[in-house]
Order: C-alpha cells, then sequence, then structure tokens
C-alpha cells in the first residue's frame, strides 16, 4: 500500500492553489500520480471513474469524497495500485427551514414523480465523459451573498431530511446565471424538490447542477462556453426565497463548491 507523503501534498497545494487539497468529507482530494511526461494512469474510486488533468508538468487526480464518508482514510486505485488518502474531520452546521407542507408530507403521486425524476437527475449527475480536462477552477455562476453552506444538516418543519448537497445563493428573481465551465447540458427540466434545473456536463464526471429557476434558457444537447447565460434565478420547487442552489459533483459524489471558484471568488 503507497501512502501520499506529506511533503507531496504540500507540493500538489503549491501548484494548484486554486485547486486546493481539501481532504474532507464532502471535499476533494487532489492527488499527484506522475510526471505529465509519462502515460498517466486510469483512476478509480469507489468503482468510479477519476477526473485526471496537467498541472504544473504532473498528472493530478481530483477525487471527489462523498458527505458521509468517515474520517480517517480512503483507497485510490491508481493504475491499479492502491494509494491511501488521509480524510480530516469537518463539522456542518445544522439549519431549520419551515417550507409548504406538501413538500414535507408527500402524496404518493408526488413520491411516484419523485422517483422517475431521481433516476433522470442521478443519471445526469453520474456521467462521466472522457474528455481533456485542463482546469476545474469556475467563476461564481451569480453574484450575490451565500445564504447557506454545503453540507448544512437540515430539518424542514423539525423533520431531519439529507444534508445540504449545494451552495445557496441569494439574488432577485430574473438575475442571469452565467455558465462557471464550458461544458454540454445534459438535462433541464421543472422538478418537485429542485423546481426548474439545468445540469451541465463539463467533462470526466465533473458535473454541475443549477435549481429553482424562474427561467432555463439553454436545451438539452446545447454547448456552452464560460460565462454564457444559461437561465435566471427563480423561487421554483422547495424553497423559501429567490435564490439559486449551485451544486457541483465529481464521480459521481456532491463537493463544495466553494473549493472550485476561483481564488478571488471564494
Amino acid at each position: 500500500m503507497i501512502r501520499i507523503a506529506l511533503a507531496l501534498l504540500g507540493m500538489i497545494a503549491a501548484s494548484t492553489a486554486a485547486l486546493a487539497n481539501d481532504a474532507r468529507p464532502g471535499g476533494i482530494a487532489m492527488i499527484d500520480i506522475g510526471a505529465a511526461t509519462e502515460e498517466h494512469p486510469r483512476v478509480r474510486y469507489s468503482g468510479k471513474p477519476v477526473l485526471t488533468m496537467q498541472d504544473d508538468g504532473r498528472w493530478i487526480a481530483a477525487v471527489g469524497i462523498s458527505l458521509d464518508t468517515q474520517p480517517g482514510s480512503i483507497e485510490v486505485d491508481v493504475g491499479g495500485e492502491r494509494r491511501t488518502v488521509a480524510v480530516h474531520e469537518h463539522t456542518y452546521v445544522e439549519q431549520r427551514l419551515n417550507v409548504d407542507r406538501k413538500y414535507v408530507e408527500l402524496s404518493q403521486a408526488s413520491l411516484d414523480r419523485i422517483g422517475r425524476e431521481r433516476k433522470i437527475i442521478d443519471a445526469a449527475l453520474n456521467r462521466f465523459v472522457d474528455a481533456p480536462i485542463e482546469s476545474i477552477r469556475m467563476i461564481a455562476p451569480v453574484d450575490g451573498r451565500r445564504s447557506s453552506s454545503f453540507g448544512l444538516r437540515r430539518f424542514f418543519n423539525e423533520e431531519p431530511r439529507a444534508p445540504h448537497k449545494g451552495m445557496d445563493i441569494a439574488a432577485v428573481v430574473g438575475t442571469p446565471i452565467k455558465t462557471p465551465l464550458a461544458g454540454e447540458v445534459v438535462a433541464t427540466g421543472d422538478y418537485y424538490f429542485n423546481g426548474q434545473t439545468v445540469i451541465v456536463d463539463h467533462g470526466q464526471g465533473l458535473i454541475s447542477l443549477y435549481c429553482h429557476l424562474s427561467v432555463i434558457g439553454v436545451e438539452e444537447g446545447e454547448q456552452l462556453q464560460a460565462g454564457d447565460i444559461l437561465g435566471e434565478v427563480g423561487k421554483t420547487g422547495r424553497v423559501t426565497g429567490a435564490h439559486l442552489h449551485f451544486g457541483t459533483y465529481l464521480n459521481g459524489t456532491a463537493v463544495d463548491p466553494a473549493i472550485l471558484l476561483t481564488s478571488s471568488e471564494q
């Protein structure tokens, strides 16, 4: 079993300042997998392919770590060799919200609809297109106050729900939403919880999600460049007010969008 040396992690942090190694539940482990002059090995974690890219003459793997991962260590397969990565502890706060009872006490018809929509959303979030990636740094899709944080342990009408898997950015209805990184629109729809939604595939399992829109301005299959407008902020679905829910995913796992935002926007 090969352990990642602290000196190597320091080198990664220095060379990828905007892609900081943050191996916590809901974070991203940045792993040096060899010189860029060599053919890079394929990387897998929990049976899923992992994004790899070149940075400062090295091949780097970006591994998304799920929110339910316990502090300790995880094992990543790098070309058939196991790498052990330390996962550090991180505490997320709780949030209590009051929402329309129909979003808490669900009818069978609503449960059936949610099940159908979940299949569409999960398929989009778990895509992996083996395309070259130069950087996973993103621009903020909307300027505004981040009204709640990724990883919040949420209670709706005092009933516990899954942790919040995105960043909420407060903005008025109609605010344009910018594409944070070039990619392809792979799903759009008006979903029960998420409201009007757009999902963009940026390649190699890096996916972004935009929920509660008032207007969807793109179509499935459309190719977008960073800065293109994909829709407008709204308050559709399960919300308490107008905002954008911005989610980011790696290897099918929700990761904190703040890690991916350019350093000037964190």
